[in-house]
């Protein structure tokens, strides 16, 4: 199945200039969410993995999906004031300003195999403040692991030393 058909441009979106990959054709078709999640799945079979990290908001989609599937725990990540208990909180740059993530601090123990997995890798930013969060937990990251890699913004550099896999590459 070539889930490239099921990723739609659009264009101008959020801003002039940007043409944003929409993965909502492949989640509304049961047929290509299913082999997204076990494409997804086969990217990480060989890891044994204790929790997975999903971030907010899309990263939701798949991270259950997986976590289930590989018999872990599910872990949000969430901007700030989503989260009810006990946060560590990381704090990273955006093209134009900064964001910040949230984790419960209860949510993943040393030593923990944790697979963190988001929709896309874009500049990295995110998933570099996540793996940051973990890595204070005392997870260690078994793999970064994405349904598309957006190549030309070179992501990838800010996961330097991380194993990264993408099912997509645009």
């Amino acid at each position: 199945m070539d889930l490239n058909t099921y990723i739609r441009d659009v264009l101008n979106y959020p801003k002039e200039g940007v043409v944003f990959k929409d993965i909502t054709p492949l989640l509304k078709d049961a047929r290509a969410l299913d082999y997204a999640a076990n494409a997804l799945l086969d990217l990480v079979k060989n890891c044994k993995v204790d929790k997975v990290v999903g971030m907010e908001s899309r990263g939701f989609f798949f991270a259950p999906i997986l976590a289930r599937e590989l018999n872990a725990g599910f872990v949000p990540v969430r901007k700030p004031g989503k989260l009810p208990s006990k946060i560590i909180s990381e704090t990273y740059h955006l093209e134009y300003g900064t964001d910040t993530l949230e984790i419960h601090a209860d949510s993943i123990i040393k030593g923990d195999k944790v697979l963190i997995h988001d929709d896309v890798l874009a500049t990295g930013g995110t998933a570099e403040a996540v793996c940051k969060l973990v890595e204070k937990l005392g997870g260690e990251i078994v793999q970064c692991n994405f349904l598309l890699e957006l190549d030309f913004l070179k992501g990838n550099k800010k996961l330097q030393g991380y194993e990264i896999s993408s099912l997509l590459h645009y």
